[in-house]
């Protein structure tokens, strides 16, 4: 990571360059609806990563439940870092902040739909027993993928339950 990116909470100044990020990282996909809704949403964590006063990556944490479980696990994503500045550890870098945020708030369990690749550099393991709100491609299976933050060593399962802005079907196929 540069050394002079600095990571925290999203100022409210970046709320309007937040769109722009996303869709110079993801030209093909249009996240801007579903980043707006988190935004919106208190009990979405959300990441801000800076070189001066430049916003060059961001990612969100959505805090979720199991059905019929107690404990408390979050859904990483959406997670993007400006095409100039990629390849540098500055979504690593995000993805740790997070989670050392989540696991000091009581979240057992962080989940994430994407490459194993990539997240598996994090910690994350794939193929998750706990089922997404919808049913996901049989391609998909090695990229849902989960991290205990609580010390468990094995996944938890269940069904996950996420606020309204996760609860269409196109995000998950």
């Amino acid at each position: 990571m540069p050394a002079r990116c600095s990571i925290g909470d999203t100022p409210f100044a970046d709320k309007s360059h937040i769109p722009t990020l996303y869709a110079a990282a993801f030209p093909q996909e249009d996240l801007v609806p579903l980043v707006e809704a988190l935004l919106a949403d208190p009990a979405v964590l959300s990441l801000s990563a800076h070189i001066d006063d430049r916003l060059i990556g961001h990612v969100l944490f959505t805090h979720g439940k199991l059905e019929d479980r107690s404990e408390t696990v979050a859904l990483l994503g959406p997670l993007a870092v400006h095409p100039g500045h990629q390849r540098q550890g500055i979504g690593k870098a995000l993805i740790a902040a997070g989670l050392s945020r989540l696991k000091a708030t009581g979240v057992a369990e962080v989940l994430v739909l994407g490459d194993p690749a990539y997240y598996s550099r994090s910690g994350f393991r794939s193929a998750s027993h706990v089922i997404p709100p919808y049913p996901l491609p049989a391609e998909w299976t090695e990229a849902w993928q989960w991290l205990r933050l609580d010390g468990g060593e094995d996944d938890l399962a269940g069904r996950l339950l996420l606020p309204e802005a996760w609860m269409r079907a196109e995000l998950w196929s």
